[in-house]
């Protein structure tokens, strides 16, 4: 007796592809999640939004980054910032809940006391595990 295995093969993958559509779904389009500006400085107003725009620090600033996001559903926003040769300085995340066209601001900032080393730096924001953007600045 003779099996014919195309139909069988053919209902196996129709029934992977039905499973593949009921799985979970990624946001895409318009309603994905994704990180829009990210702007540093020296101060913030009380709208989360830099003061004293700057890329140039002094050894006592605090440092100041906001990161805007759009999209819809929650989100983790994270932000590493490195010294010269990616000696990491401080990692912070924080989980926020996006509702579409109105950006999302989220705060983050490093300071040190004694002052930060002069050199350059380097900010990479995350979202969700994946790299959303990076900026460079430098304490004079």
């Amino acid at each position: 007796m003779r099996t014919r295995l195309i139909p069988q093969f053919t209902l196996l993958a129709a029934a992977l592809v039905a499973a593949a559509a009921c799985g979970p779904k990624k946001a895409s389009g318009e309603n994905a999640v994704k990180v829009t500006d990210i702007t540093m400085g020296r101060s913030l107003t009380a709208e989360i939004k830099i003061d004293d725009k700057a890329a140039e620090f002094k050894p006592a600033d605090v440092i100041y980054a906001v990161v805007e996001a759009k999209g819809t559903g929650p989100a983790t926003l994270a932000a590493r910032w490195t010294y010269q040769d990616n000696q990491v300085v401080s990692e912070d995340s924080k989980t926020v809940q996006l509702t579409g066209d109105q950006p999302v601001r989220t705060e983050f900032h490093i300071s040190k006391p004694d002052g930060w080393p002069t050199g350059k730096y380097h900010l990479v924001v995350m979202l969700n595990g994946t790299k959303a953007g990076d900026k460079d600045f430098e304490v004079k």
